[in-house]
């Protein structure tokens, strides 16, 4: 396993985020409305320095919840650092608007850290699937993700595929659950944002206790943006209400309490599905003002803006009314910080980004540190994420040396699919080298 030495890790990367470049994307764009994006191939410029598989990783930024929860008595307890852990897992995802590179076939990647060890591995190139395995004397945490990603003209869909999985052996207790989905918006015009939105279900497999968690779509009037909200049930009884946001805190209360709370607050919060984006749109609904600006569109007008960019400058230029483009502007949080309700406790809260993490494409501490290659690291895979050339380049600010390098190992992927397949008379036997292909009991249909 790949050890950073005395827990020292980098805090920044190697060069600052490259300026984007003058590109015309009608040719990549037009043609990927209710597409795919995972199949099709992409430029550099959209990329962050990391793999899919050291994204993945990222699932495991405060996997010290899932020790704390091992570590409970009482198994409403435990659920409930569980259902904490699986809220946590998605905050590193707010402001990365940055796309990871896909991995090539049978790429791997490995870490230890002083909470856990975790392998990665790319198991199938079409579909591109992705598994992992992490573990610790408390807990086992493993599954495989399936990134369905689609382009609907304003916004991207990204549909996580895949269940998760986490064992603690001293309880013999399996939970699982699925990922909500998460859309980017202002594609085409205007500050990037995202948000997540769905219902996940996590499971007791063993004693039948269930964590239900709604993560709510933004709405009109942005009351919910980032918040999520659920329930912890034993069997028909609700036990605690769990509530926060998914960027940055979670907390719980018993149900009596929230209950009471409701009751004085009947505003602070809103009983709906919230399973469904309202901001989303389909090929169906995408308006000719998205196709006309299609054709004219450049790289930099189309992602020097994030989360964080406010100069007046970096503002579009076309300035006619657009109401179909009502979330050109980036609705703010007006509700979870205000919400204090009476015996709450705090789960999780987000670690702060480092001061110059907008420089570096919004990495966390954690994701800085997922491509770092020490000298100590001498017994890498040769098949290691840290190794591609052109995530290596990118990281370094080369973007015409990663294009180089991504075009060739994409070539070189394609040229050794077709000789495996000539070899074997038209299949393609390959197989994962530490992954095996088996049914997963606790498989959730989504």
């Amino acid at each position: 396993m790949a050890q950073c030495s005395k827990n020292q890790y980098r805090t920044s990367l190697p060069a600052p985020m490259f300026e984007k470049q003058d590109i015309n994307m009608m040719s990549i764009l037009k043609g990927c409305i209710g597409k795919d994006l995972s199949k099709i191939t992409m430029p550099v410029h959209f990329n962050e320095p990391l793999s899919f598989l050291q994204r993945m990783v990222e699932y495991m930024e405060y996997s010290q919840l899932m020790r704390i929860a091992a570590e409970q008595t009482d198994p409403i307890n435990r659920l409930k650092y569980i259902a904490a852990f699986a809220v946590s897992a998605l905050a590193c995802n707010w402001d990365r608007m940055g796309k990871p590179f896909n991995p090539l076939l049978g790429e791997t990647y490995e870490i230890e850290r002083p909470e856990f060890r975790c392998l990665c591995e790319q198991v199938s190139h079409h579909p591109p699937v992705s598994a992992f395995h992490a573990e610790s004397p408390s807990f086992q945490f493993y599954g495989s993700i399936y990134p369905k990603i689609k382009f609907w003209g304003k916004s991207i869909e990204i549909q996580p595929k895949g269940t998760l999985t986490v064992k603690l052996p001293k309880w013999d207790e399996t939970y699982s659950w699925n990922n909500p989905n998460c859309t980017i918006h202002n594609v085409i015009v205007g500050k990037l944002w995202m948000e997540q939105y769905g219902t996940i279900e996590i499971v007791n497999h063993q004693s039948g206790l269930k964590a239900i968690l709604q993560f709510k779509a933004t709405g009109s009037i942005h009351k919910d943006l980032h918040r999520v909200e659920g329930t912890i049930l034993d069997g028909n009884k609700k036990k605690l209400f769990l509530y926060g946001r998914w960027t940055d805190v979670l907390k719980c209360t018993d149900y009596d309490s929230y209950e009471a709370y409701l009751k004085d607050n009947p505003n602070r919060f809103k009983r709906s599905d919230g399973s469904k984006s309202p901001n989303s749109e389909s090929p169906a609904h995408t308006p000719r003002k998205v196709f006309s600006k299609l054709n004219s569109l450049k790289m930099s007008s189309f992602r020097s803006l994030s989360i964080q960019d406010n100069d007046v400058h970096d503002q579009p230029h076309d300035k006619s009314p657009e109401p179909e483009t009502v979330e050109m502007n980036i609705p703010k949080s007006q509700s979870t910080y205000s919400i204090e309700i009476p015996n709450s406790e705090t789960l999780w809260t987000v670690d702060p980004r480092p001061e110059s993490s907008a420089n570096y494409f919004s990495f966390t501490n954690f994701a800085m540190s997922l491509n770092e290659l020490e000298s100590h690291m001498t017994n890498l895979q040769s098949t290691d994420s840290r190794l591609r050339p052109d995530i290596r380049k990118l990281e370094h600010g080369d973007v015409e040396g990663a294009i180089i390098e991504k075009n060739r190992l994409e070539e070189k992927q394609r040229d050794t699919k077709k000789a495996r397949k000539s070899k074997n008379g038209g299949n393609d036997d390959w197989k994962p080298r530490y992954v095996k292909f088996i049914c997963n009991a606790f498989t959730l249909v989504t």
